[in-house]
C-alpha cells in the first residue's frame, strides 16, 4: 500500500496521483499543505527536511520526496514497459521529455502564468509580466504542437511517465482566463487525456479554493 501526503489540489500531487492511478496502485492519502498545514511538523519534516508536498512510503519503505523522483521510482517498480521501457534508449527518451516538460513548460506555467493569473489577487496582477510568460510558454507549447503532430502522446502512440509531467498542467492551463495560441494538436492531446478516469479522477479536480490565495513568502 502506498501512503501519500499532500492536498489534492496541489498540481505536483496531481501528477503523482494520475500516474498511480494509471498504474492502479493502492494507496492512501492525507491532505497536507498550505490551508491544510501540517508541513511544519517534526513528523513531516522528519520524513522530508524541506517541507514540500507530496510523499511518498511504499509500504514500510523510506520516504520519498520531489515529484520526479517518485515518479521515476513507481515507474521502475511497478510501470510495464510501455509506460516506462527498461532498454536504455528507449527509457532516456521517455525521460528526456518528462525533464523537458517539467523544466520548460510546468515550471514556465506554474509560477510565471497559473500564481499571477488566478492566486494573485486581481490587483496585484501584472498584466505585462503574464503575457510576458505566456509568450515564453507559447514557444515551449509550440516545441510539444511539432511531436504531437506525430505522435497521441509525447513520446509515441502510449502514454508514458513524459505524459505525466506534461499532461497535468494542461487542464488549468484550458482553464484559466489567458489568451492562448491556436495549437491544434495539443489540443486534440488534452482532450484524449480527459478521456481517461484517471486524468478525470485526479486532475480535471476544483481549483476554486487556490484562487487569490498566494501564500505570503
Amino acid at each position: 500500500m502506498l501512503t501519500i501526503w499532500g492536498r489534492f489540489d496541489s498540481s505536483n500531487v496531481q501528477a503523482l496521483l494520475w500516474a498511480v492511478s494509471e498504474l492502479e496502485l493502492p494507496f492512501r492519502r492525507f491532505d497536507i499543505g498550505e490551508r491544510f498545514g501540517g508541513t511544519d511538523t517534526p513528523g513531516f519534516r522528519a520524513m522530508n527536511p524541506n517541507g514540500t508536498i507530496p510523499v511518498l512510503r511504499d509500504g514500510d519503505g523510506p520516504a520519498l520526496w520531489e515529484t520526479g523522483a517518485i515518479l521515476r521510482y513507481l515507474a521502475t517498480r511497478y510501470a510495464p514497459e510501455s509506460f516506462w521501457p527498461s532498454e536504455p534508449v528507449a527509457r532516456a527518451n521517455v525521460d528526456r521529455w518528462a525533464e523537458w516538460a517539467k523544466i520548460n513548460v510546468t515550471l514556465g506555467f506554474t509560477g510565471p502564468v497559473f500564481w499571477r493569473v488566478w492566486r494573485t489577487p486581481a490587483k496585484q496582477r501584472d498584466p505585462a509580466a503574464i503575457a510576458a510568460a505566456i509568450t515564453a510558454l507559447t514557444k515551449k507549447l509550440a516545441i510539444a504542437e511539432t511531436q504531437l503532430s506525430a505522435h497521441r502522446f509525447l513520446t509515441g502512440d502510449t502514454l508514458t511517465l513524459a505524459d505525466i509531467q506534461f499532461g497535468h498542467i494542461l487542464y488549468r492551463y484550458y482553464m484559466i482566463p489567458i489568451d492562448r495560441p491556436d495549437l491544434p494538436c495539443l489540443r486534440a492531446y488534452f482532450e484524449r487525456l480527459t478521456e481517461r478516469p484517471a486524468y478525470q479522477n485526479h486532475v480535471m479536480v476544483s481549483f476554486d479554493a487556490l484562487r487569490d490565495q498566494c501564500p505570503t513568502p
